[in-house]
């Protein structure tokens, strides 16, 4: 069974040093956009759920596609077939999303730590814990970051070493929204916490020295002078 306060802590810490490895700022844009953002602040309203959890969990269960579930991205307008299964039909996605949040599991609305260790923790729950019973980072949280490489279940009860998870997931989504949208905050993280493995490696900006004694501005009496003795010790 796995333990979930290492389960946060180890996500907490990874947070810490995650660098970015892939562009996200398009996918957040949509995520942030205002009529996406009233849609999801309406569901936190009625769940306790910060609608950025929300919405990078929209995201990455069907690319945030408003005809499907938050649940696992079926139809909201049909029953579903995929797990959580026989939710619905609802009469809209809110309300689809509101089922999703209160009465499936892992029951985000009950959740009462929402530190980032404890967010994270809480969107790789609700996508499952087999990454963490192999002590392998979550590509549903840390794809398009440093702290994933590969692995993924191709399906269910299926892990494959080798494969890489396309997606990006919800930690970077997180760093890039916050970016994008201070309004969203964190307990114990910065306002904006981008960062790209680039810009670790970039060369600094090297800034020119002002005018001095030796290298004299154009046109100045400073520059004269130089002349002058240039002059005078060429003819010696």
């Amino acid at each position: 069974m796995t333990d979930l306060n290492a389960l946060k802590a180890a996500n907490a810490k990874r947070w810490a040093s995650a660098n970015l490895t892939r562009k996200v700022s398009l996918v957040a844009g949509r995520l942030v956009a205002p009529a996406a953002k009233a849609r999801y602040q309406a569901v936190s309203a009625k769940t306790g759920v910060p609608w950025a959890f929300i919405a990078v969990a929209h995201e990455r269960e069907c690319s945030q596609d408003w005809t499907g579930s938050l649940a696992q991205g079926d139809p909201w307008n049909r029953v579903s077939v995929h797990v959580p299964a026989g939710r619905g039909p609802f009469k809209s996605w809110e309300d689809a999303a509101i089922d999703a949040l209160v009465n499936c599991a892992p029951h985000a609305a009950k959740n009462k730590d929402w530190s980032i260790g404890g967010t994270l923790a809480m969107l790789e729950q609700y996508n499952g814990l087999g990454y963490a019973a192999r002590g392998r980072p979550s590509p549903y949280i840390w794809s398009g970051t440093d702290q994933y490489v590969s692995g993924k279940y191709v399906r269910d009860g299926v892990y494959d070493p080798n494969a890489v998870d396309s997606q990006l997931g919800c930690a970077g989504l997180l760093m890039a929204m916050m970016a994008l949208d201070p309004a969203i905050t964190v307990p114990g993280t910065p306002v904006s916490p981008v960062k790209s493995v680039a810009a670790r490696t970039s060369t600094p900006i090297r800034r020119s020295a002002g005018p001095s004694i030796a290298q004299p501005s154009n046109g100045s009496i400073g520059a004269f002078v130089v002349s002058i003795f240039s002059a005078i010790f060429k003819r010696k």
